[in-house]
């Protein structure tokens, strides 16, 4: 009869994380992760080769989840509106997961070691950031009407949307507090000045659209003049 695993995977990356949190990755071993789980260190290099790996997997997962739903909230239909709940989900979330962020705000990829990650581990890492920026710069385009990319532009638009709402938040993370909401008004005001700056204002059109009723006009001009002789 198979013995049934007294430590499961998901209770290691849970030390970890843990750990990874409130000492900092650099500070995490495979001693400590045992030591938090009760658990012998055998167990753990059963399941993951090295520190290395399980602080990969950890930043993968973290980053990896988190991305899917902020670029959810950017694929939102009105740009503008997604622009400022953008700001509102990295305000929020900084309070509903509080340590999500301490671990993904705090620190970069590099500090999980991730040039000793296996290789299909690395992909992902990189994969991961190539898809950031790509989306940002897709929704970039969208929102400030872009046909190439401007890096001024996306500049600013980067500060509005990541800078301002981070540096509200960040002080509190470093000091292991959970952000409060004091300061969401001041950022989403902040925020709205740099994408007015922008050229960012409600009830814009997009130029593709003034020339579309352009033509449409043009084109329904000759018939209103029948009717007219007529």
């Amino acid at each position: 009869m198979a013995r049934t695993q007294k430590f499961q995977s998901e209770q290691m990356l849970e030390a970890t994380r843990a750990l990874a949190v409130q000492l900092g990755p650099a500070e995490v071993t495979i001693a400590k992760i045992a030591a938090t789980l009760g658990a012998p260190t055998g167990s753990i290099y059963h399941r993951f080769s090295s520190r290395d790996e399980l602080l990969g997997q950890v930043w993968l997962n973290a980053a990896a989840r988190y991305q899917a739903d902020y670029h959810q909230v950017l694929s939102q239909g009105d740009p503008i509106d997604a622009a400022i709940a953008s700001v509102r989900f990295v305000l929020s979330r900084a309070r509903i997961d509080p340590d999500e962020s301490r671990l993904l705000m705090l620190h970069r990829r590099e500090d999980f070691l991730d040039q000793a990650w296996p290789k299909p581990m690395q992909d992902a890492g990189r994969a991961l950031e190539a898809d950031a920026r790509r989306q940002f710069l897709d929704f970039g385009k969208r929102l400030l009407l872009l046909g190439a990319s401007d890096a001024t532009a996306m500049a600013g638009l980067r500060y509005a949307l990541i800078d301002v709402p981070l540096a509200a938040i960040v002080p509190a993370l470093r000091r292991g507090k959970t952000p409060d909401a004091t300061q969401d008004h001041w950022v989403l005001a902040a925020t709205r000045a740099v994408l007015a700056e922008l050229g960012v204002t409600a009830g814009r059109t997009h130029p593709s659209a003034n020339a579309a009723a352009r033509t449409a006009g043009s084109k329904r001009a000759p018939a209103t003049s029948a009717r007219n002789k007529n």
